[in-house]
Parts: C-alpha cells; sequence; structure tokens
C-alpha cells in the first residue's frame, strides 16, 4: 500500500527495481505495485514470471498492445538470473517503458546480472532496497517500524523483548507484531510481549538473566518462575545467568572506545556492547566474581549437586542482583 512517502503515482511510474534477498521485503514490493494498480485499475492484468518464464521475445509480446488498453504489471523474480538475449529485451525495453505499463525487476544485487541493475537504475527505476537483514540491530529496527506502519506504539523493551523472542525470521516478527496490535489495546510493552512469546525458553531464560543483572531482584524472580512453570529447563537459567555475568566482566576491564570497536575486541556484537553498558551501572569487578560463584554453585545444584534446583537459582538470581547494586551502595 502506497505510503505517505511513497505515492501512487510513484508505484505506477513505468519500472520498479526491487534489490536484495529478502523475501518479506521483495514481496512486499511487488505488492504495493499491484495494490496502487488495481487501487487505479481494478483490471489490471498481472503477470507473476520466473526469470527462466522470461524466454527472449516474451517482453515484446507481453507488452504488446491490448484490445481493451488495461493496464499490466509485469513482474520479473530473479532478474539477475536472465539469459543474455533477455536482458538484451529487458534493457531495450527501459529505453521505451510503454504507458500504462509497471514492470518489476527483482534482483538479488551483487555482480551477477550487474548489466541489468545498472541500466534500469540508469534509466531512473523507482527502487527499493530489500537487504538480508542479518544483525539483530536491524531486526529490532525492522520491528520498531512495523509497530509505526501500523500507527501503534511499543516501548523500547518490548521491541527487544520481541526480537529476542522470535529471532531472525521478518516473517514472524512481522506476525507477531500484527497479533499483537490486533490483540492488545494502547501501548504494547515487554510484560505484553512476554504472555505472548517469552515461553519461548531461550528467550524466556534470558530475561530472567536481563533482570537480574539490571539488579531488578523482583522482576527476574518473577520471570525465573515464569519460566520454570512453561517448562525451561534450570540448566539454561543458569546459562543465560553466566553469559549475562561474563558479558559485564568483559566491558567493566575494555578499554573504552566505539562499540564497533569493543565489539572485535570483545567478540560481541555492536548491538549488545550498548544494552550491556546500559546493564552495567552498579557493577564492580567484586560484584561480578560473585556473581559467577553464584552461579556456578546454582549450576552445579541443579545438575544434581542438590535436592532442591528451583531453591539454586532463585539463590542465584538475588545474588546476581544484590551484585549489580553494590556499586551503588545497595545490598
Amino acid at each position: 500500500m502506497a505510503t505517505d512517502k511513497t505515492s501512487r503515482t510513484d508505484l505506477l511510474g513505468p519500472v520498479t527495481l526491487a534489490v536484495g534477498q529478502e523475501d518479506l521485503l521483495l514481496d512486499r514490493a511487488v505488492r504495493e505495485v499491484v495494490a496502487a494498480a488495481r487501487a487505479a485499475d481494478a483490471d489490471t492484468d498481472v503477470r507473476d514470471l520466473t526469470s527462466d518464464q522470461l524466454q527472449p521475445g516474451a517482453l515484446a509480446e507481453l507488452t504488446s498492445p491490448s484490445l481493451f488498453a488495461e493496464r499490466k504489471v509485469l513482474i520479473v523474480r530473479n532478474a539477475q538470473d536472465l539469459s543474455a538475449d533477455s536482458v538484451k529485451d529487458v534493457k531495450g525495453y527501459l529505453d521505451a517503458p510503454i504507458e500504462d505499463i509497471t514492470l518489476v525487476l527483482l534482483h538479488a544485487g551483487g555482480a551477477k546480472g550487474k548489466g541489468l541493475l545498472d541500466a534500469a537504475r540508469k534509466a531512473g527505476a523507482r527502487e527499493v532496497a530489500c537487504p538480508k537483514t542479518t544483525k539483530p540491530a536491524e531486526r529490532l529496527t525492522f520491528v520498531r517500524q512495523e509497530f509505526r506502519t501500523l500507527g501503534r506504539s511499543a516501548t523500547p523493551e518490548a521491541c527487544q523483548a520481541l526480537v529476542d523472542a522470535i529471532g531472525s525470521d521478518l516473517r514472524e516478527l512481522a506476525s507477531a507484531v500484527t497479533q499483537l496490535t490486533a490483540d492488545v489495546d494502547g501501548t504494547i510493552d515487554e510484560a505484553v510481549v512476554g504472555r505472548y512469546y517469552t515461553g519461548r525458553a531461550e528467550a524466556s531464560s534470558f530475561n530472567v538473566a536481563d533482570r537480574a543483572v539490571e539488579g531488578r531482584a523482583a522482576e527476574a524472580l518473577e520471570a525465573l518462575r515464569w519460566s520454570l512453570s512453561t517448562g525451561v529447563a534450570p540448566v539454561l537459567v543458569t546459562s543465560a545467568l553466566a553469559q549475562g555475568v561474563r558479558a559485564i566482566g568483559k566491558l567493566l576491564t575494555a578499554r573504552g572506545g566505539r562499540p564497533a570497536d569493543l565489539a572485535r575486541e570483545l567478540g560481541m556484537p555492536p548491538w549488545k556492547i550498548d544494552r550491556v553498558r546500559q546493564q552495567m551501572r552498579g557493577w564492580t569487578p567484586d560484584g561480578v566474581a560473585l556473581a559467577l560463584r553464584a552461579v556456578a554453585e546454582a549450576d552445579a545444584g541443579v545438575k544434581g549437586g542438590g535436592d532442591d534446583p528451583e531453591y539454586a537459582l532463585e539463590k542465584a538470581v538475588v545474588a546476581v542482583a544484590r551484585a549489580a547494586r553494590a556499586g551503588r551502595g545497595g545490598r
């Protein structure tokens, strides 16, 4: 659907070039053009072709005048894989596009088929970036934008929790945002995301660790009880606690610098450097040592060294939260 930044006129230009390998974004680029065309003419003829279906000479046939003069949208997927003769046909069409026909080229980018990519750009094609999202920070930006597009407000913590819970699949993330906005009134916060999604073992255990290293003992204990009640293995919780405390320790002893430089030095992604920086207020080297010992004791307890794994985890959570507050004068 056309947005404020992309008018229907732009969408119905002669050529749209969608570049990248993120399937969800490529599909959206196509849907936007088709929706705009059908809004202008309900009888729009849409042809969706793979690169091997666009044989030499086929484009001339598809763009030939119709008796009914209907609008057309021609979609060519994997345009980087077109044969040399078909590329020649497309380049020729780009020099003299036909009115009321919108050609949508989906191209993976990169070196393969770069001549066609350059020709489309030179011809003034409207370009849509559809890059593969490989970094957590990019997925976080995507989630925030999804909420904004749907006209809803979500807290930064809620967006991060959703990325932590769902993972890297943009379709799943988009679906989760849609579900939350349909089911929940008002601002969507971390507690709402937790009710829907943090039953997933990995996300739930890291939620416990995040609250503990931030010194929020009561919230960490509540998250712990929720995790255990939904079947999360205790060993996953001790592992998450250990990772959280170690990250704090690494950053405490690291030299100052930009997140990208610290990321290379410490072997963490830049987004995590920013997050740990926010969590480390109040921590001291002694606090890190005490917390790691508490987590090690809990780990031994949940692996058979104690009678009550739940109690061992609660002790560790409280110990970590106290260590987090030690530098602020907390007890």
